[in-house]
């Protein structure tokens, strides 16, 4: 009789679990909900590039005092990075090396004294980045009605000035959405219906504001707008700022982040996907079928989730101090963050052709160790006939 109880004892457990398992959560969201959750997306095709990146800063008239923060990339579950070294020209600084509190990006910080024309900065290192497809399901994804506080950077939107026309916008995704889908998918159809790119009328900055008045921008204010938007849903969101490994007038380049249960971080590019499909339609090479067949493959891929291994991480987040401390908080960090005397010198921005003049620039070469497609100019990467 006890042999016969203890065998249903075990029985009933063996059920329980089996029932668990069975009908409760998917196993990718019993993770516990952190921010430092690493990325949970497929990996392929990695390429290793070496990297010689330098800012190059004039400082003014008798400076006293020149501050240079440059941002290190870190390794993490997509990119590997190796040999990192900094060197200056012609004064010889050593940088300080650490990390702000918030995201934990980490800048190698350089201080000139009494500086006499321009100063250089360069980082070589080695980055072995892959292609990121987290081949997300819209409808599988898991609302959290109370987030841990470990997420409250990634949830408190941006101020907005005009809060009647972002409402306005609320409203209208919300209509959009009708429970079918997560209201951050519709926020990236309405970013993508009502912004144009624009590099002359830009804020550089990520700014929610510049982008809701404006409707025009370039890669910063659209992710920026629906990061805010993503937030303002209950979705933790971040902006992300990285280099194109390739060359291009401006280096960097930005995307935006959820934090998407039971996916966690996943990476979206919207405003180059919007590039794409625009010279998909304009093409005189396609017929109508391959138009239609190749655009709603690169809007299929910008919602499952996609990052390429010709762009590297560099910073994430907003509104946080540096380390060690500027000024003032910074909104973001694109290559470099630079004060002459206590003053923040003005960010350029080299693919505005009506841009001439510059108190910094950056110069950079990519030497990959094998040929790569970029895709969001390459149609073979759509898979689309």
């Amino acid at each position: 009789m006890n042999h016969y109880k203890s065998y249903s004892y075990l029985f009933v457990l063996f059920c329980i679990f089996n029932l668990i398992l069975c009908t409760g959560a998917p196993a990718e969201s019993r993770v516990p909900l952190k921010p430092d959750t690493p990325y949970r997306a497929k990996k392929s095709d990695p390429v290793t590039h070496d990297v010689e990146f330098s800012v190059i800063v004039t400082p003014p008239y008798h400076c006293k005092v020149l501050k240079v923060w440059v941002p290190v990339p870190q390794s993490d579950a997509a990119q590997e990075i190796e040999g990192s070294q900094f060197t200056t020209f012609p004064a010889q600084v050593k940088p300080q090396l650490s990390s702000e509190p918030i995201y934990g990006n980490r800048f190698a910080y350089f201080e000139f004294h009494d500086p006499h024309g321009a100063q250089i900065i360069t980082h070589r290192f080695q980055a072995k980045v892959s292609n990121l497809n987290w081949e997300l399901q819209p409808e599988a994804v898991e609302p959290v009605s109370n987030w841990p506080d470990q997420f409250a950077p990634y949830l408190k939107p941006q101020t907005i000035q005009d809060q009647q026309q972002f409402q306005q916008v609320l409203k209208q995704i919300g209509k959009a959405t009708e429970n079918k889908n997560p209201g951050l998918m519709q926020a990236m159809n309405w970013i993508d219906q009502n912004l144009t790119y624009d590099h002359i009328n830009a804020s550089l900055q990520a700014d929610a504001n510049h982008a809701l008045s404006q409707r025009r921008g370039h890669c910063s204010d659209y992710h920026g707008l629906c990061a805010t938007l993503g937030r303002a849903m209950g979705y933790p969101t971040r902006v992300t700022y990285g280099l194109g490994l390739y060359p291009k007038n401006s280096p960097s380049h930005c995307k935006m982040e959820a934090f998407l249960p039971p996916y966690g971080w996943v990476s979206f590019d919207i405003s180059e996907t919007q590039k794409l499909v625009k010279s998909i339609q304009s093409s005189s090479d396609l017929a109508p079928q391959q138009k239609q067949n190749l655009t709603t493959a690169a809007r299929q891929r910008l919602r499952s989730g996609f990052r390429e291994n010709s762009w590297l991480l560099l910073t994430k987040g907003t509104d946080y101090e540096l380390a060690p401390p500027a000024s003032k908080p910074v909104r973001i960090v694109r290559t470099a963050y630079v004060e002459a005397d206590g003053v923040s010198l003005p960010e350029p921005d080299p693919a505005n052709i009506n841009q001439r003049e510059f108190s910094w620039m950056t110069a950079h070469r990519y030497t990959a160790d094998k040929a790569f497609k970029k895709p969001f100019k390459d149609l073979s990467t759509l898979n689309s006939d």
